[in-house]
């Protein structure tokens, strides 16, 4: 078990409409006051996904660009985009967002059904994300869906080796209607089979929605860390709305605390992950 709590703010995603959830950050300037905000809290990590002029889900490359040098100019927080974008997006373009050279992408294991969409991450595509990775010096957060996609990870190391950097570190995403519930018990099970994995893989765990307490206080009892944001809840308890990033990390923040396991700061999380 870790001495420490590596956090994770996730504050925008792709799937929540900014005319449904004022409070969510789709400017540039939005972003980065969120992202000093959270990296006071304790924050260490933000995933990132950006929106254009009207609030929508983008992949464009200036945008993805300017947000890169946004955030590593205001702060030292670990910059870590996603390569997911939204599920409409083709295999080109979510390949195109390591162009804009972040520290960290997210790599998902495998298809997963998401909601009434389907979330595609084909084989050969999972295989160019992780090489290229490997090639250009990102390291990747492999999330994982389902179970099933931690034997297509072990799969994934065995044939083209470890990441940039040497150290595994996966993110479990529980709770998304199709994948893996948000419960204590799957979270035992995905981390008994992280045993197969290289030692010294480490994970964080992602509730969403009403699973987020739970997801959160299980990871942390598990020597886990964490992963909160405005991506993955809008409601801070039944019938209370979000009313800022800044208090789901404070939260987050406050347990960890708690736990004996305070956060990490960004050279602790660097080390950790081998940046």
């Amino acid at each position: 078990m870790t001495t420490g709590t590596l956090i994770t703010v996730a504050p925008t995603g792709a799937e929540s409409a900014k005319t449904e959830v004022p409070a969510l950050p789709v400017t540039l300037d939005e972003l980065l006051l969120t992202a000093k905000e959270c990296e006071a809290l304790g924050a260490s990590v933000i995933h990132v996904h950006i929106r254009d002029d009207a609030a929508r889900p983008t992949l464009d490359q200036g945008r993805l660009r300017a947000t890169v040098a946004a955030l590593r100019e205001g702060t030292d927080l670990i910059v870590q985009l996603s390569t997911g974008g939204a599920v409409t997006d083709p295999e080109a373009d979510r390949l195109a967002v390591l162009d804009a050279a972040p520290d960290m992408a997210s790599c998902t294991m495998g298809t997963v059904n998401f909601g009434d969409e389907v979330f595609l991450n084909r084989w050969e595509f999972i295989v160019d994300l992780h090489t290229r990775m490997q090639e250009r010096g990102i390291v990747p957060e492999y999330e994982i869906f389902d179970l099933g996609h931690l034997s297509a990870l072990q799969r994934l190391l065995g044939k083209y080796g470890l990441p940039h950097g040497g150290h595994v570190h996966v993110d479990f995403v529980m709770g998304v209607p199709g994948g893996m519930p948000g419960t204590t018990a799957t979270l035992v099970a995905a981390q008994q089979m992280l045993r197969d994995l290289p030692e010294g893989t480490t994970f964080s765990a992602t509730g969403i929605g009403r699973t987020s307490l739970p997801v959160l206080l299980a990871a942390l009892s598990a020597g886990g860390h964490l992963r909160v944001g405005m991506e993955d809840t809008v409601t801070y308890a039944k019938g209370r709305p979000v009313e800022s990033n800044m208090q789901l990390v404070a939260r987050a923040v406050g347990f960890a605390q708690l736990a004996q396991r305070p956060p990490l700061n960004t050279a602790e999380a660097r080390a950790l992950l081998g940046l």
